[in-house]
């Protein structure tokens, strides 16, 4: 029985696989099977290289040092700024058996200004540019991507949906319908620095390794978006294999510091702004199927849903039947509304409502920023990048939506095939 659990996610893989060929824009073109099943084991040798070596951990603590050291020095300014709601000492005294309280727009959220600000110095230094060339060098080497794609992958591990596509913006005019979507692909199927260290703060006590883990999953995402991407868009490619130079450009270091800080700022309002009306529209939309008849004693909610409409893929993914349920209802939440929401969602669980192994899984499947919000930045910002790919942008804007969220199930498929149950 083990066995077959443990075997559960090459389900998850191969109808993944359909699931792309099922929305290709021509299913006689399909990538050739020694390429597509060097891009599957590339992601099962990098998993088994975490799961099972340890050396690798001692690195993800260091890793973990540092988050919490950001985190830290965060909570000193925010608590500077806003006093006792950023988490400085409670000038009250609490009621018996309480705790003081998270406030997350102020404790939480100014993690994304700090890591911005951090991200654009580290950048204008040249350190995260010669991380994001080695990247782009390996993904070049291994999967024969053009040079362009490479280095917007590899960009992708550090920057968000609308700031890694600025790194090849020149490119965009001339690049081919199947770079085009390849690009869209990687920016939706990963998440930026600031908000893995966000999200992964946020899940830190259900996974206290959570920080290493999403690292991880935005490695297996690489390989697994150009795979999914290459069978839902097979046409042309460039064969210019020669990496491009990046055109993210600071003038000095403390201009790097203003416009990541601002970039920052930006995106917390974004933050706070999607989560209030999510949060809104969801509990509307509960109050409307709180009228509908109950299902097995309960009122049908906007949870339960999700959880009927996505338990099957989680299942394929390798998560048990009996939390299939509770993990679907996550992967819809974030697939339809928001990653952060369903990140909240999954950290408000109680800990025995997932094993360690599901956990695993579920944070690997909803490690993106594949969700309908983003498809709208994503399209925005390349029109305005290049008008003239306005209409390939939108034509391709719900695929790249449905292939981000492929490639990170591919991912939690194949995390979930490497550790035991």
């Amino acid at each position: 029985m083990a066995a077959l659990q443990q075997g559960q996610g090459l389900i998850g893989i191969a109808a993944i696989l359909l699931l792309a060929w099922a929305f290709s824009e021509d299913r006689k073109t399909l990538p050739g099977w020694r390429w597509a099943g060097g891009a599957i084991a590339m992601q099962i040798l990098l998993a088994l290289i975490v799961v099972r070596v340890p050396a690798v951990w001692s690195v993800v603590d260091w890793i973990n040092q540092g988050v919490a050291a950001i985190d830290t020095a965060t909570r000193a300014g925010s608590s500077y700024m806003f006093g006792y709601l950023g988490g400085a000492p409670i000038p009250f005294v609490l009621k018996p058996g309480s705790e003081q309280p998270l406030v997350i727009a102020f404790q939480i959220l100014p993690l994304i200004i700090v890591f911005s600000a951090l991200t654009a110095l580290l950048w204008h230094w040249g350190i995260l540019r010669a991380m994001v060339k080695g990247l782009s060098w390996a993904l070049r080497k291994s999967l024969g991507v053009p040079g362009v794609v490479g280095l917007n992958g590899g960009a992708n591990i550090f920057l968000g949906v609308v700031e890694a596509p600025l790194v090849v913006r020149s490119y965009f005019a001339r690049m081919s319908r199947a770079d085009l979507f390849a690009v869209m692909v990687l920016s939706m199927a990963n998440i930026s620095g600031a908000l893995l260290v966000l999200y992964a703060t946020t899940l830190a006590r259900q996974l206290p390794d959570a920080v290493g883990h999403m690292i991880v999953a935005s490695f297996l995402s690489l390989p697994a978006a150009i795979l999914v991407a290459r069978i839902m868009v097979p046409g042309d490619r460039s064969h210019e294999l020669v990496e491009p130079e990046a055109e993210v450009a600071y003038e000095s270091s403390m201009d790097a510091v203003i416009k990541g800080t601002m970039d920052g700022v930006q995106l917390v309002l974004a933050v706070i702004g999607i989560i209030i009306v999510i949060f809104a529209l969801v509990n509307l939309a509960d109050q409307i199927l709180a009228s509908l008849p109950l299902i097995g004693g309960e009122a049908i909610t906007v949870r339960r849903a999700f959880g009927w409409l996505f338990s099957p893929l989680m299942w394929a993914l390798g998560v048990p039947a009996a939390e299939a349920g509770t993990a679907g209802s996550l992967m819809g939440t974030k697939a339809i509304l928001n990653e952060y929401v369903a990140y909240l969602q999954f950290a408000a669980l109680p800990d025995d409502a997932l094993s360690l192994r599901s956990k695993l899984i579920v944070t690997y499947a909803l490690c993106n920023v594949a969700n309908l919000a983003s498809v709208g930045l994503l399209v925005s910002t390349i029109a305005t990048l290049a008008p003239a790919r306005r209409a390939d942008a939108v034509s391709l804007g719900m695929k790249s939506w449905i292939a981000g969220n492929l490639a990170s199930a591919m991912g939690g498929a194949v995390i979930g095939l490497v550790t035991p149950v």
